[in-house]
C-alpha cells in the first residue's frame, strides 16, 4: 500500500454503485488504490475485481462463499485474503489503513459497517439510504461523535450538498426548500389500473439509469424517492414539511434548493452514478469521472411535474413514517424490502407492495429503538409482519 494514496474500501463492489466507483478508481491510479471489498455471492465478480485492483482483504457474505473465493485467489496466485461475515465487515470499514469507505450495500445490512466506519472516524461516502432510514438520528450521532466526514453518493443527495454553502452551521437558517426530482421510473404515464400485471422485467427497465434489481423497482413504485425524502431528512437538518418532489422524466436536473430569499440552486448532469462518486472521492476537489458532458444545445425541453398519488401511492409514507414514532422509517424499510423480493421471486404483484408496506406499518409499532440491537430487532419484527403480509397478498 502506497501512502500517498487514498485507500479506499468499497462496500458492495460488484453492484452497480460499486462496479462505477472501481471505474473512477480505475481512472486516477495516481490518488486511488484499492484497500478492500466485499461482496454478497457474486465469487467470480469479486475473483476479478481482485486480479484487477490487488485489495488486502476481499469479504463475503457467507463462509462458504469465502471459502470457494480463497481457493480460486490461491490458484491464481493472489495475496488477497478472503473474509466473511459482518463481523469481517466492520473490520474493514474501520480498519486504520481504510482512508474512506465506499457504503454500497444495498438494504438493511449495510447499517452495522456504516456505523463501524462512522465510529472510526473515516470518510464515508454513503450510497446506502438505509443506514439513514433504518439508522437514523443513532447514525447521525455516531457521526458527530467519531469525527467522521460524511458525504452523500445518492444523485439527489449528492446534487443538494453541491448546491449548498460548505458550511452546515448555515443550513438551518438559508434553507427554504429541498426539492428532490424524480424520473418517475418505467410507469410514470400508466394507468394506475394496469399495474396488476407488471413483470419484473418491465419494473426493472428503468429508462434513465443503470441499477441494481432492488432500486429498480423502488424507483418503479417511487418507494426510492419516499427513502430519499427520508435521507434527506436526516442528512441536512431539515423538517418533512420542507422536503418536496417533483417528477423530471429527463433526469438532467438532479436536485435542487430553494433559498429564504426564494433563489433557487440546481445541479444538472448526465444520469451517471460516476459523477457524483467522483464528487464524494475527490471532494472538495473535483476529478475526471468518464461520464458524458451535457449538451445544452440538444435538450428539447426539461418538464417538471407533481407525482400522481394514485399512481404512486407509496410516496407518501415517507412523510407519514418521519412524523410517526421512532423507528417507524426502519419498519417501512424493512416491510419494502420484502415486498419487493416477494415481486421479484414472482410471489406478490406489483400493485401489491404498497399493500404490504402499509400493513406492515398498522402492525408493528416500534418502541424508540436507542441502539443498534434495537434496530435490528425491530427490523427482525417488521419483516416477519410483512413476510406474513405479503403471504396474504399473494399473488
Amino acid at each position: 500500500m502506497n501512502a500517498s494514496k487514498q485507500r479506499i474500501t468499497v462496500l458492495g463492489s460488484t453492484g452497480s454503485v460499486g462496479v462505477s466507483t472501481l471505474d473512477v478508481i480505475a481512472r486516477h491510479p495516481e490518488r486511488f488504490e484499492v484497500f478492500a471489498l466485499s461482496a454478497a455471492t457474486k465469487v467470480d465478480d469479486m475473483l476479478a475485481q481482485c486480479a484487477r485492483f490487488s485489495p488486502r482483504f476481499a469479504v463475503m457474505a457467507s463462509p462458504p462463499h469465502a471459502a470457494l473465493l480463497a481457493d480460486k485467489l490461491k490458484q491464481s496466485g493472489m495475496s488477497t485474503r478472503a473474509l466473511s461475515g459482518e463481523g469481517a465487515l466492520e473490520s474493514i470499514a474501520s480498519h486504520e489503513e481504510t482512508d474512506a469507505v465506499m457504503a454500497a450495500i444495498v438494504g438493511a445490512a449495510g447499517l452495522g459497517p456504516c456505523l463501524a466506519a462512522a465510529r472510526a472516524g473515516k470518510r464515508l461516502l454513503l450510497a446506502n439510504k438505509e443506514a439513514l432510514v433504518v439508522g437514523g438520528d443513532l447514525f447521525m450521532r455516531t457521526v458527530r461523535e467519531g469525527g467522521a466526514t460524511l458525504l452523500p453518493i445518492d444523485s439527489e443527495h449528492s446534487a443538494i450538498f453541491q448546491s449548498l454553502p460548505e458550511d452546515p452551521a448555515t443550513w438551518s437558517r438559508r434553507i427554504d426548500k429541498i426539492i428532490l426530482t424524480a424520473s418517475g421510473g418505467p410507469f410514470r404515464n400508466r394507468a394506475p389500473e394496469t399495474l396488476a400485471a407488471v413483470t419484473p422485467e418491465q419494473a426493472c427497465a428503468h429508462p434513465n439509469w443503470v441499477m441494481g434489481r432492488k432500486i429498480s423497482v423502488d424507483s418503479a413504485t417511487m418507494m426510492n424517492k419516499a427513502l430519499e425524502v427520508i435521507e434527506a431528512r436526516h442528512l441536512f437538518g431539515v423538517r418533512p414539511d420542507q422536503i418536496e418532489v417533483v417528477i423530471h422524466p429527463q433526469s438532467v436536473v438532479h436536485s435542487m434548493v430553494q433559498f429564504t430569499d426564494a433563489s433557487v440552486i440546481a445541479q444538472l448532469g448526465t444520469p451517471d452514478m460516476r459523477v457524483p462518486i467522483a464528487v464524494g472521492l475527490a471532494w472538495p476537489e473535483r476529478i475526471d469521472s468518464g461520464a458524458g458532458r451535457l449538451d445544452f444545445r440538444q435538450m428539447a425541453a426539461l418538464t417538471f411535474d407533481a407525482p400522481d398519488a394514485a399512481l404512486f401511492p407509496g410516496l407518501g409514507l415517507a412523510w407519514h413514517a418521519l412524523r410517526a414514532a421512532p423507528g417507524t422509517t426502519a419498519v417501512l424499510n424493512a416491510a419494502n424490502e420484502v415486498a419487493v423480493e416477494a415481486f421479484l421471486d414472482r410471489r406478490l404483484r406489483f400493485d401489491r407492495i404498497h399493500a404490504v408496506n402499509m400493513e406492515t406499518l398498522e402492525l408493528v409499532h416500534p418502541s424508540n429503538p436507542a441502539s443498534l440491537a434495537d434496530l435490528l430487532a425491530l427490523d427482525a419484527s417488521a419483516r416477519a409482519a410483512a413476510n406474513a403480509a405479503a403471504l396474504r397478498f399473494a399473488a
